[in-house]
């Protein structure tokens, strides 16, 4: 994605997560430890098959292992994170496995309805599958049989985190190790927006007679399973729900799906047409209220209205029998019907953070 930087000097450049930054630092401090090579720069592969290149800012062997540290480049995204020096120490280990520990800088998750039980250092599932794929596939390379202790640190991290959400959502003493692409798009709407306009472009264009519109890297995954669509036929609309749905109006398909996390999917469906966190929130009493509609008790209305998260809540819903994720699909789909897509079949699907399927909503007979 192109645009013109803030002050019309040039393009906006895209960055590279905390997780891809952890990841290159482990690769790089890994292959001290088995090999004594020192590297100045370590590639990576992102989840979607791009590689990268990192610099390693520091690189040095340490008691039991190695450490390396990446300055994290957010491009032109005002991210908190922007130049923290993220380290990350490897200490091979004779079994099997790998085990992943929060340094200094790096919260721990304390509270439950987050993407890691409590207890557990705050890096993220993807961050730690490619952090895991790097270091194993080095192992093979290099002959060595068993595992890994990985430590991951940011300096000043816990000064970062209180610009955060994570005090708030209970987790404490740092930031997360975040990323489900590898990469950092430039806060920009008119480019973001112009990019999903060029891919409903594409899509009619080579004659497809469906779109998933997407919220990120799970939802797309299941709309690829759940529709067999490639990626022709996935519109990544991130936080643009009204963006989307304004341009399907005017260039309409058969079949619209949306596709979406099952927090952003209840901003849509109380009236968000932007569900980023600058534009909205979160809302617990219109989660509550959704419950309440579709059988939930006062204890549990009460219960909602205190959770730490809307996952939370979906699970609380869940173990009582109660179909918020329906509910909320079923409020999204009249959101989007909203923006009078006529000519279109439309379908909603709420998912979790881990790709379940938690709520669906369609027009009757014909999604």
């Amino acid at each position: 994605m192109r645009a013109e930087s803030r002050d019309g000097s040039g393009p906006l450049r895209t960055g590279l997560t905390t997780g891809t930054s952890a990841t290159a630092a482990a690769l790089g401090a890994a292959r001290l430890a088995l090999a004594g090579e020192r590297s100045a720069a370590a590639e990576v592969v992102l989840p979607r098959g791009q590689v990268v290149s990192l610099a390693l800012a520091a690189l040095e062997l340490v008691p039991g292992g190695a450490e390396a540290a990446v300055i994290k480049d957010a491009g032109d995204d005002p991210d908190a994170t922007h130049g923290a020096w993220i380290r990350t120490r490897v200490e091979p280990q004779e079994t099997a496995g790998i085990t992943f520990v929060a340094g200094p800088g790096v919260g721990t998750v304390t509270r439950t309805g987050l993407m890691l039980p409590p207890g557990e250092p705050a890096i993220n599932p993807v961050p730690r599958q490619m952090i895991s794929d790097h270091l194993e596939r080095l192992a093979r390379e290099l002959g060595h049989p068993g595992g890994f202790r990985v430590t991951v640190s940011v300096d000043g991290g816990e000064h970062i985190a209180r610009r955060t959400m994570n005090p708030r959502l209970g987790i404490l003493g740092g930031i997360s190790i975040l990323g489900t692409t590898g990469i950092v798009r430039p806060f920009s709407c008119s480019a973001y927006i112009a990019s999903i306009h060029q891919a409903v472009d594409v899509a009619r264009a080579n004659g497809l007679t469906q779109v998933a519109c997407c919220t990120g890297g799970t939802s797309e995954r299941v709309a690829r399973e759940r529709y067999g669509l490639d990626e022709m036929g996935l519109v990544e609309m991130g936080d643009f729900f009204g963006a989307v749905l304004k341009y399907l109006r005017r260039q309409p398909l058969p079949r619209v799906s949306l596709v979406a996390g099952f927090g952003k999917l209840s901003k849509f469906a109380a009236g968000h047409p932007d569900t980023h966190s600058r534009s909205s929130a979160i809302d617990l009493d219109f989660i509550a209220a959704s419950a309440e509609a579709v059988g939930a008790d006062a204890a549990l209305a009460r219960h909602i209205r205190g959770c730490n998260t809307s996952i939370e809540a979906l699970a609380a819903c869940e173990e009582a029998g109660v179909a918020l994720g329906d509910r909320i699909a079923a409020l999204a789909l009249e959101q989007a019907r909203g923006y009078r897509l006529s000519d279109s079949v439309l379908d909603v699907v709420a998912v979790d953070r881990q790709g379940r399927v938690v709520g669906t909503a369609g027009d009757e007979g014909r999604a």
